[in-house]
This record gives structure tokens, C-alpha cells and sequence, in this order.
């Protein structure tokens, strides 16, 4: 599906990482440690007092891990441990094995689990921050209702969601940390409230400091012993603010992602897979959209989307095309530039040089119109390799189906 689109630029981090980034700024989370390796588990298990229980969590990057199941038949990605061994002994059945869910329903490879301290929680709250396009900046969300999907309850109990749109150019104030505390559940005037707001505080503060794009807490609990902490989050980054974040960065797991994505993101170049047979390469967001769109009413399917940008060099491009040529899923490949700021000769001389490369095992389809398009057919026409062109996007569509078929 398509439906993935909107996370293209958004770094995430696995969970005990947002852990360590909430303790360094002053949010309380309970005690934690990672685990690569069955006998570190057993090891972690011992160095934090091997007390009467602690919590197993697989690390991958998706959500509904405790309902998921390791293809080796090892059920749920959550588990309560109790003793050194058994910490061990359930390592063993997650590390190195994917975990099925139902936000990865092929399986994500579990490479490392986080044992974590065990609270006596009396309450569960929700609380996230994430920039939003309809208020035009950060939003705090909140709700009494933590420790289940918010989803569900915004659905079935809208009235226990709270919004609170931040201004950018003032920041968090005493009024809207005092009013959400109260709306999340505390009494006002106790320590639980206070602690909720200075909580509130340092995270609006960690958002903006880390270039965050989303900080989803859920559950933040409020303990028998009177403290907030955050038990679960989900931390999102903003690709572009990579330069002033780079210790961040430096903790990203490609093991977690598409190793297609991952070749196209060093070439800067904005690539999600998807699960047809057409690969697609094109220049603008919405002219990708639109050929995926008309790949699938000719009864197609597209391989990717594939947005090769205005200013893409002849190596990037070459890359792209790469890309598209090694996916074994894709059957043929659709080149649809429309040059303005890109020009058409451009991308045939990275498409030419591409194939002379690694030659050109696939049937290519292109449509190019605009910039320099005489020089880019000329080109084309010149290097010997085989081309069907086209003479606008239907008709390469079109083709493009025909011959997949």
C-alpha cells in the first residue's frame, strides 16, 4: 500500500534509546538495561539485584510486540521474567528470530531485548507532543486513559482526549502544564501534579532540543510511591535536523528498516518500497503519486515510490536506478520525468551510465518531457541500450502493465 508515505522523514529509535534520552533530560523511567546476547540478558538480570521480577521487552521497531509471535513459535515480544535463567532462557527464544505484528505482519528481526524494572503502578495515563500541520506547531496530547490504544479511546471516549497547542514563540507555560496534569487525572496541588508538570516541562524541552517530530508516552504511570514515570514511549526525530543531532543518529538500526530505503537514503534520495512489480523513478512527489495512481487504474501495481527531487546529480540518479534493478520484485521500470529544474539529460545520462554498469536485465519504459528533452532522447537514442519510450504518462503506464503481465 501507500499508505506509509507520511513517515519518509521521521528517525526512529528503539525503545530503551528513548529511555536513555529521557533520563538525560531529566524524565524519570524506570531502571533498564539492554541485552544483545542470551547470557548478557542473564547478566543484566543479576547486576540489577535480581529482584522478583522484571520485564522482557523485544526491541524491534514496530508496536503490538506483546500480542506478536516469533516465527520460531515463541508467542508475545513482552514477557515477565523472574529469575537469571529465565531471563536467559527467553532471550534465547527472541534474539536473532523475527516477531510477527500486527504493524509488521512479515516479521521484523528481534537483535536485541531490554530487560526492565517492574513498578507498582496505581495509575495510567497517556501523554505525547507531536508537531502538527493543522495548529501549525506542537500539540500536547493527553488522556486519564493510558495503558490501551489511544486510538480506541479516542473512538469509543472522545471526551477523555485533551489537546493543547503549544506556541512555538512562547513555549510552554505554568497554564497549560497545569491544566493538562489536571486533565490526565492528578489532583491539583499534590506532588503527583507537580511532578507531572515539571515532567511536561522537560519533555517540551527535550522535543525542541532534539528536533523531535513526535514524543508518544503510553503509559506514563503514577506509582504507589507517588512518582510519574514513563513506562513505554515512542520517540520520532526530523530527518532534516540530522546535522545538529548527529549523536542521535549515530543510533539508528538499518537492521530495522528496508534495506532498499536504507541505500536510498545515503544518496539523499526519497524512496519507500512497496509491494508491487513496477518500479517506478520520477522527479516531484506528486508526479510519483500520480504515476503510481495510473500504474494501478491500467490494473498495475508499483514496486515504489521513488521521487529522484529537482537538483538530483547523474549519480544519484544512477543510484536510483540501481536501486530499482536489483529489487527481485520488480518486472519492469518506469522513468517518468517531467523537466523543469531537472533536466531530462540528466537522468538519461544516469539512466545510460546505470546500465552500462550493471547492465539492464529489466524492460525499461520512459516518458521524458520538458528540460533538454531533444539532448535526452538523443542520448538515449545513441548509447545502444534498449528503451521503450513513451509518448506521455498513459502511455507509458500502460506499456509498463503490458509487459509485467
Amino acid at each position: 500500500s501507500v499508505g506509509a508515505l507520511g513517515s519518509v522523514r521521521n528517525l526512529n529509535v528503539h525503545e530503551h534509546i528513548s529511555m536513555e534520552l529521557f533520563n538525560e533530560n531529566g524524565i524519570t523511567t524506570p531502571g533498564g538495561a539492554v541485552a544483545f546476547t542470551p547470557q548478557e540478558a542473564k547478566q543484566a538480570f543479576q547486576k540489577m539485584g535480581n529482584p522478583e521480577e522484571l520485564v522482557l521487552k523485544a526491541q524491534v521497531l514496530s508496536g503490538g510486540r506483546g500480542l506478536g509471535t516469533f516465527k520460531n513459535g515463541f508467542k508475545g515480544g513482552v514477557h515477565m521474567v523472574s529469575s537469571p535463567e529465565q531471563a536467559e532462557e527467553y532471550a534465547s527464544q527472541m534474539l536473532g528470530q523475527e516477531l510477527v505484528t500486527k504493524q509488521n505482519p512479515k516479521g521484523i528481526v528481534c537483535n536485541r531485548v531490554y530487560l526492565m524494572e517492574k513498578m507498582d503502578i496505581e495509575s495510567e495515563m497517556y501523554l505525547s507532543l507531536l508537531m502538527d500541520r493543522g495548529y501549525g506547531g506542537p500539540v500536547m496530547v493527553g488522556s486519564p486513559a493510558g495503558g490501551t490504544s489511544i486510538e480506541d479511546v479516542a473512538a469509543t471516549n472522545p471526551e477523555l482526549i485533551f489537546k493543547e497547542p503549544i506556541d512555538i514563540t512562547i513555549g510552554m507555560t505554568p497554564e497549560i502544564s497545569n491544566r493538562m496534569a489536571t486533565n490526565v487525572g492528578l489532583v491539583e496541588g499534590s506532588d503527583a501534579h507537580a511532578k507531572a508538570v515539571t515532567l511536561m516541562n522537560n519533555l517540551y524541552s527535550m522535543f525542541l532540543a532534539c528536533d523531535c517530530t513526535q514524543v508518544e508516552i503510553n503509559p506514563l504511570a503514577h506509582t504507589a510511591s507517588g512518582d510519574i514515570v514513563v513506562c513505554d514511549a515512542k520517540v520520532n526525530f526530523d530527518d532534516n535536523a540530522e546535522f545538529r543531532n548527529k549523536e542521535i543518529y549515530e543510533k539508528r538500526d538499518t537492521t530495522q528498516e528496508d534495506a532498499r530505503e536504507v541505500d536510498a537514503s545515503k544518496y539523499d534520495l526519497n524512496y519507500i518500497g512497496l509491494d508491487g512489480n513496477i518500479g517506478c523513478m520520477v522527479n516531484g512527489a506528486g508526479l510519483a503519486m500520480s504515476t503510481m495512481d495510473i500504474i494501478q487504474l491500467k490494473g498495475g501495481s508499483p514496486a515504489n515510490f521513488l521521487d529522484v527531487g529537482g537538483g538530483a546529480t547523474e549519480a544519484q540518479v544512477t543510484q536510483a536506478f540501481m536501486i530499482l534493478n536489483d529489487d527481485p520484485n520488480v518486472k519492469a521500470i518506469l522513468v517518468n520525468i517531467f523537466g523543469g529544474i531537472m533536466k531530462c539529460d540528466v537522468i538519461a545520462a544516469g539512466i545510460i551510465g546505470a546500465a552500462k554498469t550493471i547492465g539492464l536485465g529489466k524492460p525499461l519504459i520512459v516518458r521524458l518531457e520538458g528540460t533538454n528533452v531533444e539532448k535526452a532522447q538523443a542520448l538515449i537514442a545513441d548509447s545502444g541500450i534498449e528503451v521503450t519510450l513513451a509518448d506521455d504518462l498513459d502511455d507509458a503506464a500502460g506499456k509498463a502493465v503490458s509487459m509485467v503481465q
